[in-house]
């Protein structure tokens, strides 16, 4: 595949960098579950005192591969390039060191000569911990209480978008259920990783997500909530903290009001 291709030309430039210590590859092609669509998610690992000589050097080592079409550079969890290739390939190209590395998502390992990354691989997991699924949770349950005023508002554009938020954070709770060792992707897994029942029920939720329907899509999700609310409440370590809304909420939508 193309992205292959891409990856291979990358790390042929960036390990002859003195800088870099380690590369490697998370996402999709970290997990080996790429296709001819997936992008790339690069990471360079380099000593905490090298990080601020490496980051200009980046884009240099980006354009090894082809002609770009778009980059940015942009920081969320680690110093970030993005870039889009004149063939659409898309490259996220990651800088961190071993102390502001985050343990989440598979590696796969692609040059690591001083053996550094061995105790960082044994740290990957896509599970969520105890804070996440609490998160989880009472998102779920916000969102929801946010959707029911802004519905009623007559808002419709900005209710279907409140209801894509609590499906968002739910869908990780069910994964938990179904499939925790998947629970960190997301919607992205759900078709890979529920099964056909629970999955089934979210797609037919999104067949109501429209302007005309919305209100039939929240009453689906506050069902599917429910019907799965005794697992939910099993897992999350602190869910009496959202039960009171949680509660009110369901007596609204059962009382119609």
């Amino acid at each position: 595949m193309i992205i292959d291709e891409a990856v291979e030309k990358l790390v042929a430039s960036l390990e002859k960098d003195e800088l870099v210590q380690a590369l490697f590859l998370k996402g999709s092609m970290g997990r080996n579950e790429h296709d001819e669509y997936s992008d790339i998610d690069l990471y360079c690992l380099v000593n905490k005192e090298d990080m601020e000589e490496f980051l200009p050097r980046r884009l240099g080592h980006v354009r090894a591969y082809k002609e770009l079409l778009y980059y940015d550079d942009i920081y969320i969890i680690a110093p970030q390039i993005i870039a889009v290739y004149d063939n659409l390939v898309h490259l996220d190209l990651f800088t961190v060191t071993e102390e502001s590395y985050t343990a989440k998502d598979m590696v796969k390992v692609l040059y690591d000569p001083q053996g550094k990354l061995t105790a960082l691989i044994h740290q990957q997991s896509l599970a969520l911990d105890e804070p996440e699924l609490q998160d989880a949770w009472e998102d779920t349950v916000w969102f929801l209480y946010q959707y029911y005023f802004s519905s009623k508002r007559g808002n419709d554009v900005w209710s279907i978008q409140l209801l894509n938020h609590s499906i968002a954070h739910f869908s990780k709770l069910l994964l938990h259920i179904y499939c925790p060792e998947r629970a960190q992707l997301g919607m992205k897994t759900l078709e890979r990783s529920l099964p056909a029942e629970p999955l089934n029920k979210l797609k037919h939720i999104y067949r109501y997500l429209n302007v005309e329907n919305h209100p039939q899509a929240a009453k689906l999700l506050m069902n599917f909530v429910e019907c799965e609310e005794a697992a939910v409440l099993g897992v999350v370590p602190e869910s009496e903290v959202s039960l009171p809304l949680w509660r009110v909420m369901k007596e609204k939508w059962k009382g119609g009001k």
